[in-house]
């Protein structure tokens, strides 16, 4: 019962993925440390040049972020280019990247929040169960995954599946713009909360999606001449949660259709 309760308490913290091969026995003592024979007391130049290599190694803010998507002038150098970045500390805990599905030259863009546990394995978004249902949805309204495309807010899993950070949104936002920008699309649909508040102006993101969705909004996509028209809604995963917020998801998708169809 013991080791049981350790196992949920793990779990609640969000440990709900093996990183090493064998797990470790916390409990074991660490091993005494060696004494450390004092070193030579460091030279002005030499305590300087270290505080530049520390400063170096400090994780890159949302203009570092901006600056290395901006150079990037297709998809594939973009996803290249996020594979290299280490400036989300998102991507230490996540298997692997989670960069987008769908087709390269889509009308329409479909935003979700962050990728979960299956979209982590398969490393592709919206595979789960949500996911599931977002293809129900779609072939409502007479589409499929290949004719949109398919992304999130953050292209790594949070660990324990929770919702990604201020932090995390705002220094992985701007290679969902570079990414939108490049596909040019005639419209976004955002889904869930995160995924508007994270692609509305901050006047409208702070409130909140029932008040949000079924609306088109204008959003400001660097890169591009023109506004693009965003449409909020619910994510699938609430639904599946809240079924009975199924009817309205319905008049948001009929409103897509007949943006689509105009």
């Amino acid at each position: 019962m013991e080791l049981l309760e350790a196992l949920r308490l793990q779990w609640e913290w969000g440990g709900d993925e093996a990183l090493l091969d064998a797990p470790q026995d916390r409990r074991a003592g660490s091993p005494p440390k060696q004494p450390v024979p004092p070193g030579p007391v460091p030279t002005p130049m030499a305590a300087r040049r270290a505080a530049a290599n520390a400063a170096s190694a400090l994780p890159m803010g949302r203009e570092q972020a901006r600056e290395i998507a901006d150079g990037c002038a297709t998809l594939e150098a973009l996803e290249a280019a996020l594979r290299d970045f280490s400036g989300c500390a998102l991507r230490d805990t996540a298997t692997q990247l989670v960069f987008a599905d769908g087709a390269a030259d889509a009308r329409l863009i479909i935003v979700g929040e962050a990728p979960g546990a299956e979209e982590d394995r398969a490393g592709r978004p919206f595979v789960g169960p949500a996911g599931q249902l977002l293809d129900k949805m779609l072939a409502s309204i007479g589409l499929d995954r290949r004719q949109v495309r398919i992304v999130n807010t953050v292209p790594w899993r949070p660990p324990g599946n929770r919702a990604p950070t201020e932090a995390e949104l705002n220094v992985c936002l701007p290679f969902l713009h570079r990414q939108i920008a490049l596909i040019a699309p005639r419209g976004l649909l955002a889904l869930g909360a995160v995924a508007a508040k994270t692609l509305l102006p901050a006047e409208m993101g702070r409130q909140g999606i029932r008040r949000l969705r079924g609306v088109w909004r204008e959003v400001e996509i660097p890169g591009l001449p023109a506004p693009l028209p965003c449409l909020p809604s619910y994510h699938p995963a609430y639904l599946l949660r809240t079924p009975l917020a199924k009817a309205e998801s319905w008049q948001d998708l009929l409103r897509l259709r007949e943006w689509l169809e105009a």
